[in-house]
């Protein structure tokens, strides 16, 4: 019989295969063969002189925490649920919450929610779909390519806007979602980046730059577009949650009065050289049509003069 004990230390077993010394103690072993003999395994230290009855003395340099304390647990991650369409309200003729504003969620039943608008202050009962979750504040769960467009596409959002979401094509990737701004309103755009997935958790737009976290992309694409339609600024304007800065005002058009024909004469159209204060509505491309169209046409009977 063996009577042992050890302080989370490493434990060889002896070459007659009696015992085990624990690495780094000075320890005191008794074993007890069947016989009834007892040898001893002494270490290089003496064991202190008090030790009571226990039959087994040992000095160890090791620190014994009591009551150590458990590690704390993971802090679970904050989200909060935006809107995705605007939605009406009974009996009124405003709405009681609109796309792209953060929403109170007050219960959830599972297919529908309780929710309370952070503008209007009305609450209401609605389809849990018409809603996303979003965490780390770019992080959409629930949206699809085309709302996360819409939602990019708020006035207050500018270029370099972003979001990231749940890829509707592949399930195992993601998507990013960035808005491009151009000096006409109409040709803003949404480019969209395919963010793929390794077997080992690392992500990637361009295979030959990976990522060990969706925080290292967004990071990295931050600094330099390295291949994006432009580096990342925001993540996407959430009413409610961000300050609403200046909407950049909507272009007027501009149209000129149409050309009237009976108050331009020949001299206008056919005139080769313009001068710089010529103001005329005539473009030099319309008098390059006009031209040949009067060259292909000269047999007929159709008279410029006015």
């Amino acid at each position: 019989m063996v009577l042992c004990h050890y302080f989370n230390a490493s434990l060889y077993t002896t070459r007659d295969g009696s015992s085990l010394i624990p690495l780094e103690n000075n320890f005191e072993l008794f074993n007890t063969d069947t016989v009834g003999a007892t040898k001893r395994f002494q270490t290089s230290k003496k064991p202190p002189k008090n030790m009571g009855n226990c039959p087994f003395r040992c000095q160890s340099n090791l620190t014994i925490l009591e009551n150590s304390p458990e590690p704390a647990s993971p802090t679970p991650l904050e989200s909060i649920i935006v809107s995705l369409y605007n939605y009406p309200s009974f009996g009124r003729t405003e709405l009681t919450m609109c796309i792209g504003e953060k929403l109170i969620l007050l219960s959830d039943d599972g297919d529908f929610m309780m929710v309370r608008s952070t503008t209007t202050g009305y609450e209401s009962y609605i389809p849990s779909n018409y809603t996303a979750k979003v965490t780390h504040r770019w992080l959409f769960t629930g949206i699809s390519r085309y709302k996360a467009v819409e939602l990019l596409m708020h006035p207050n959002n500018q270029t370099g806007a972003f979001l990231i979401r749940e890829s509707e094509t592949n399930k195992d990737c993601y998507s990013l979602s960035v808005l491009r701004r151009t000096s006409n309103s109409y040709m803003d755009c949404v480019k969209h980046y395919r963010i793929s997935v390794l077997q080992n958790g690392w992500n990637y737009i361009s295979p030959g730059l990976t990522f060990p976290s969706l925080h290292h992309l967004v990071d990295h694409y931050s600094e330099c577009a390295d291949g994006l339609t432009c580096r990342l600024t925001v993540p996407c304007f959430i009413q409610g949650l961000d300050d609403a800065s200046e909407a950049r005002p909507t272009p007027i058009a501009i149209r000129r009065p149409t050309v009237n024909w009976k108050d331009i004469s020949r001299s206008v159209i056919f005139r080769k050289k313009r001068t710089e204060s010529d103001n005329s509505l005539v473009s030099e491309g319309l008098r390059e049509a006009i031209s040949s169209y009067l060259q292909m046409t000269e047999g007929s009977d159709h008279s410029w003069d006015t």
